[in-house]
Formats: structure tokens, C-alpha cells, sequence
């Protein structure tokens, strides 16, 4: 098989060829037919993420093909599509797997940062950590649903009953769950970065009600704001923008420091959350919502080996909606 490898913090994945490997037990080996570049990759390139397994293969947005089955793994066919998240495995004994919070396991896996990821021709993952998917999609734009659109997901579902969503930064994840709040009956207010018009221009057509830059005002008073910018600066103009009672939701795995805020910001019972990873749950709700929409998803497909181009895109905003490696 064919990789791309980190092997240490701030420098460029390089290309390695490395046996077949082969599914131990509980697990699954894929032909990756598609593998997103999520922000949290970045993060671990970059060292912002600070607990990688070194050497590692990134890559936790995975679409494949079953191409073997280990010891003790039903339901599963060989040559059947399925999808591969961020979280790749938890403990199932810890107080946060025994109350259904498997998302806080205390002694998890993740796909792309402490398990070998999808930026390869073939990875292995736990099977009970992989999702069906349908058979007949392009997997350049199933690839994104795997984080982008499960962490948006969670972190609308963490909003409450919010009728008027702020989202703060338009990338990838935005891009999706805009488009679910919409369909949802939500308005949606898009805030970019400012000077970016064509990211203003690309929220207006997937059915924002306005985009503007996140140094503006809020046209009206926001239910909850969604932040996806892993800007900490954001977090007090979205307390600011939004209506007593209401929520900031904050979607990253990484933000930068939250500046002090007065505490008017937050009272008025106003809640600032974090979303942490996602459970299964989400995913089998996720995955099974997504294929009945009329998404409209923006995915740009690199080779396998761009994958450092890719993420440099990424990066440097030169991107709208997704990245997704194509072996």
C-alpha cells in the first residue's frame, strides 16, 4: 500500500510504500476510495494538536471498500462501502462510555491522530467504528459527511431549538450544516472572514439569509451562534449577537485563546459550549439523514499524493466547501 506519513510536527507528509496490512480482531481493512481533509488534520500537521502517534497516517474522513474482515466482526461484506470517523475506538467501561457519553471516553482512539487515518490506498478500522454508506454516491462528496458534516451535526443539535443561527466561519462543516438548518426551516446568518467576499458570495448561494464579515454586526438578534473558526476572538461577538437564553456552540477540536469578555456577555442565562468529538449515535443519525437531502456539496478532489497541497489550501483559505484525497 501507498501512505502519506507525518512523521514529525510542522513538516511535509512523504510518501511511503508499506506492506498490506491485515485486520486484527473486531476489524476491518478498506480500499480507501476517498479520504477529506478535515481543519482538525491541519491541526495535527501543524502541532496544535499536540499527542499525535508519530509516525502517523492522517486522514479521519474515510470512504472504502471492505477488502478483508477480521476474527469476530459480523454484518459486514466484503466489497460494501463504509465510512470512517474521527473517533476510531473507545473503551466501553470508562463512567463516559457507561452513560452513553462515548465521546468523552477517557481512553479513546483516533482515526488520523493515534490510529493510522485514511491518507492511503488501505487503512484498517475498527468495525464498530464504521458505517454503512450508500453504494451508489460519489465518495468525493460522501468523504466530508465523516467529520465536516457529524461535527456540524452535533454542534446544531447542541443549539437547542434555535429558529436564527449565526455561523462563524464558512469552511467546510459551515457549508453542510448551513444547508441542514435551512432545509430545517432556520435562518441562517453566515460571518466570514472579513474581506473574503467570495466565501459572503458562496454562504448567499447555498441560501444564507446574509453573509457578512465576523467584524460586523449581526443583522438581528441570533438564537445561537455556531463558531467553526477556531478564532477565540469570535467567541465574544457571538455572546454579543446572541438573544438572552440563547447558545454559542463552539464545533473545533482546537481554538485559539478566548480573550476576557465582560460578564454581561454571558448572563442572561446565555450558554458557551464545546462540542467534543461525536458519538455513534450521531453518526447512524447523521448518515441517515444526509443521503435524503438535496445537499449541495462543494468538494475539490486532489491525488493522493497532493495531499501537502491540499492541506496548504486549506491552510491559506483557498478553499470553498471540502478537500477530499482521491488514491
Amino acid at each position: 500500500m501507498k501512505a502519506m506519513v507525518l512523521r514529525r510536527p510542522n513538516t511535509p507528509l512523504v510518501m511511503e510504500a508499506r506492506p498490506l496490512p491485515a485486520p486484527g480482531l473486531g476489524e476491518l481493512r478498506l480500499r480507501v476510495e476517498a479520504c477529506g481533509v478535515c481543519r482538525t488534520d491541519l491541526h495535527v500537521v501543524d502541532g496544535e494538536l499536540t499527542r499525535p502517534k508519530l509516525p502517523i497516517i492522517p486522514g479521519h474522513e474515510i470512504v472504502g471498500r471492505v477488502e478483508a474482515i477480521g476474527a469476530g466482526v459480523s454484518g459486514f461484506s466484503l466489497g460494501q462501502r463504509v465510512g470512517v470517523p474521527w473517533l476510531g475506538h473507545t473503551c466501553g467501561h470508562c463512567p463516559y462510555c457507561a452513560s452513553a457519553r462515548e465521546n468523552l471516553c477517557d481512553d479513546p482512539l483516533f482515526t488520523g491522530y493515534t490510529r493510522d487515518g485514511g491518507y492511503a490506498t488501505h487503512t484498517v478500522a475498527d468495525a464498530s467504528y464504521s458505517f454503512p454508506l450508500p453504494e451508489s454516491a460519489d465518495p468525493t462528496t460522501l468523504a466530508p459527511l465523516l467529520c465536516a458534516g457529524l461535527i456540524g451535526w452535533r454542534t446544531l443539535k447542541m443549539a437547542g431549538p434555535a429558529q436564527t443561527i449565526g455561523i462563524y466561519g464558512f469552511g467546510a462543516a459551515a457549508h453542510i450544516i448551513a444547508q441542514v438548518a435551512i432545509l430545517q426551516g432556520k435562518r441562517v446568518h453566515a460571518f466570514v472572514r472579513p474581506g473574503d467576499a467570495a466565501a459572503a458570495e458562496f454562504a448567499l448561494s447555498l441560501g444564507a439569509a446574509s453573509a457578512q464579515g465576523s467584524d460586523a454586526p449581526a443583522p438581528e438578534k441570533l438564537d445561537a451562534a455556531l463558531i467553526f473558526a477556531p478564532v477565540g476572538a469570535l467567541v465574544p461577538p457571538a455572546l454579543a449577537a446572541t438573544k438572552k437564553g440563547g447558545a454559542v456552540v463552539c464545533g473545533g477540536i482546537h481554538m485559539s485563546d478566548i480573550p476576557s469578555f465582560p460578564y454581561s456577555l454571558l448572563w442572561e442565562e446565555r450558554r458557551l459550549l464545546s462540542v467534543a468529538n461525536l458519538t455513534r449515535e450521531d453518526a447512524r443519525e447523521f448518515l441517515s439523514l444526509a443521503p435524503t437531502l438535496p445537499l449541495n456539496m462543494h468538494a475539490t478532489p486532489y491525488p493522493l499524493a497532493q495531499a501537502n497541497e491540499a492541506l496548504s489550501d486549506l491552510r491559506d483559505g483557498r478553499l470553498q466547501g471540502a478537500a477530499v484525497l482521491i488514491p
